[in-house]
């Protein structure tokens, strides 16, 4: 396995001018003018660009994994072509944790779909690597997909919050969400966020790999 730090960043290639050799020739005798002077600012990336470096480090990863996938850029979100894998190497990439189980005096919450383990890690890397040593404001959410599982996944966690926020309200007891991963503890925290809950309050309590979502009635503070 490759170590995380020597995974290399793609960059962005930008088109060369149209006038040909003459500026380029112009270019390089200018660089090596200033050579030993701080190379020029080439500007933010827009969000598009983002993404489409984004798609390039990803189809990269996939290729140093044995899976040759096409990727693109589709809205927000990096897809992985399902057409493009073997059923083998799709199954891989969607291949759901096992519960964590809940302490006894934890109340269960209803069934749900397990988080795909290998797509959440890829997606967590993309996030982590991809925004390493970058300004604030240039830090973009990424959001890998196979299949339309995101999208399901969506409709899921808001059922979900629906079931909570009618036990919270109705016993008055605080709630702990199952097993969740870190951007689908996020994704809640913002569905709540909505005026419709503001008389409730999200927060989170113990460490990964077992850390958990909790609500509760906002007046509910110790």
């Amino acid at each position: 396995m490759i170590p995380l730090q020597n995974w290399k960043l793609p960059r962005m290639s930008r088109p060369e001018s149209s006038t040909g050799s003459v500026k380029g020739s112009a270019a390089k005798k200018s660089h090596q003018k200033s050579e030993g002077t701080a190379a020029p600012s080439q500007g933010k990336l827009s969000p598009a660009e983002h993404r489409e470096r984004a798609r390039q480090w990803l189809q990269q990863v996939l290729a140093a994994m044995g899976i040759p996938a096409v990727v693109r850029v589709v809205g927000e979100i990096i897809e992985i072509e399902a057409d493009s894998l073997t059923p083998a190497q799709k199954q891989m990439l969607l291949s759901k944790a096992p519960a964590s189980p809940l302490p006894p005096s934890k109340e269960a919450g209803p069934e749900e779909e397990r988080s795909p383990v290998v797509l959440d890690a890829l997606q967590y890397l993309a996030n982590t690597l991809l925004n390493l040593n970058q300004p604030e404001d240039q830090q973009q959410p990424y959001i890998l997909d196979l299949d339309g599982y995101r999208q399901r996944r969506l409709q899921e966690l808001k059922a979900l919050v629906a079931v909570a926020v009618e036990k919270v309200r109705t016993s008055g007891r605080e709630y702990e969400f199952p097993d969740l991963s870190a951007a689908e503890r996020r994704q809640i925290h913002t569905l709540l966020k909505d005026p419709a809950y503001a008389d409730l309050e999200t927060f989170s309590r113990g460490k990964e790999p077992d850390r958990r979502l909790v609500i509760r009635r906002a007046s509910s503070r110790p």
